[in-house]
């Protein structure tokens, strides 16, 4: 019973989360710290960029939807 429900979890994660999605987070998490620390905002009054959680959160976001992009989908047939 206990592996069944692994296994549907499991399944319901791949289904979300596709490589190239999950090395877009990566890449977008690693992107938003060099952001912080190259251009953030020493004033401390910019939102995203003064926090270097809030700029890799950011970047895994915006790095999770260009990975998604390339996620390969399947065809859907049209019954007319």
């Amino acid at each position: 019973m206990e592996e069944n429900k692994q296994n549907q979890l499991l399944t319901k994660i791949k289904s979300v989360f596709s490589i190239a999605s999950i090395i877009g987070i990566v890449a977008g998490i690693i992107g938003g710290y060099i952001y912080y620390i190259k251009i953030g905002c020493s004033s401390g009054s910019c939102p995203i960029t003064s926090n270097p959680y809030m700029s890799m959160l950011w970047g895994a976001i915006i790095g999770y939807l260009i990975g998604d992009m390339f996620k390969k989908r399947e065809k859907s047939v049209n019954k007319d």
